[in-house]
């Protein structure tokens, strides 16, 4: 997009010419100062295609001064409503303006022109009636390139038809697109999940990801991208091995994705869903997941009404994510990260130990 702050108005070139009053002498005014353009973060904004219909931005120049010491007034400033996460690029330099990333927040991307001078400044002793005066000066003026990352608490990571929309339609009372073929989900979906103590948690939905997406096959990056911002990781796995898959080998292409993407992401609390498991083949592999990844996942079916891995998992998110006191801080351990064989190490397990979320916690005595 294009954005241009207004140019500040000129300054006056006036003299004073009253009644009874010689030689009034200068009295030109100082022009106004050009608006402003001003990104504003905001939570109920989830998308950029506006900007693409409207890529012109342009505030409003400042008002010339007048005479009889009249001072031009301010352009006002253009405000414009951007999604949280929205990062802010200078397309010519690639140098970073803003980073947006709080419901409220302002950044002035573009100032407006100082106003010019009257020629009211130009007089003195010697110089009783001088003409000089000042013009506004050009408000600055980019070419920008705007990069959303979405921001979540929880990201949801898995291949396509892992069942990551109907997780999110389950938890939230969003309702993305579910249909039985792949890449229903085409951009990011963000639901907030509801808890009884009245706090809310942001899910969001990231379209599926493929083998060789960190090299950018298919919308690999512009997929990636949305989980730098998430507190957490979710790894929806398709237990009953869709399309002849094994589990196990997709959350192995999972993480090595986004390990070529940003390594620093592994660091982060993460989880494991064993989604489908109403399908006796997720049955007959979860015991195996288990065995090759040392780890333990939450069996879930979001299809099936009697289930308890959906309530174990918005549980698990309020245990993990819900605020703490002032000075209070949390800290879990990271998942571990898993090697080209099989079967992870025990020192590599010892060193990050994975949530046991198999075992629901024991209840303090008063």
């Amino acid at each position: 997009m294009h954005v241009r702050a207004g140019k500040g108005g000129d300054g006056s070139r006036s003299f004073r010419r009253e009644s009874c009053i010689p030689e009034g002498g200068p009295d030109g005014g100082d022009g106004g100062r050009g608006g402003h353009v001003i990104f504003k973060g905001s939570r109920n904004e989830n998308s950029l295609v506006a900007f693409y219909f409207s890529p012109l931005l342009f505030a409003e120049n400042g008002v010339d001064g007048r005479g009889q010491q009249m001072y031009g007034r301010k352009g006002k400033d253009l405000t414009v409503l951007i999604p949280c996460g929205t990062e802010v690029l200078n397309e010519a330099t690639g140098q970073a303006l803003a980073d947006i990333v709080a419901h409220d927040q302002e950044v002035v991307i573009a100032k407006g022109g100082k106003g010019g001078l009257g020629n009211i400044h130009f007089k003195t002793s010697t110089h009783q009636a001088p003409t000089e005066h000042t013009p506004g000066e050009p408000g600055e003026e980019f070419r920008l390139r705007l990069d959303l990352k979405t921001i979540a608490d929880a990201g949801l990571l898995g291949y396509p038809n892992a069942g990551k929309s109907s997780l999110l339609a389950s938890i939230s009372d969003a309702r993305p697109k579910i249909a039985n073929y792949p890449f229903t989900t085409l951009n990011p979906i963000v639901g907030t999940v509801q808890f009884p103590d009245f706090s809310q948690l942001r899910v969001a939905d990231i379209p599926g990801i493929i083998e060789g997406a960190a090299d950018g096959i298919g919308l690999g990056l512009d997929f990636l991208r949305h989980i730098s911002r998430s507190r957490v990781l979710v790894f929806v796995i398709d237990m009953a091995g869709t399309d002849n898959r094994s589990p196990w080998d997709d959350y192995k292409q999972l993480r090595k994705e986004i390990a070529q993407y940003d390594e620093t992401l592994l660091e982060r609390p993460a989880v494991i869903l064993a989604n489908k498991m109403d399908v006796p083949a997720a049955v007959e592999n979860l015991p195996v997941f288990k065995r090759k990844t040392r780890t333990k996942p939450i069996p879930m079916s979001t299809v099936d009404a009697s289930d308890t891995g959906v309530a174990r998992f918005k549980q698990w998110l309020w245990d993990t994510l819900k605020p703490l006191p002032p000075g209070v801080t949390r800290s879990l351990p990271a998942a571990p990260v898993p090697t080209d064989g099989d079967i992870i190490p025990a020192e590599a397990l010892a060193r990050a130990p994975f949530l046991d979320l198999t075992k629901k916690p024991k209840k303090k005595k008063s």
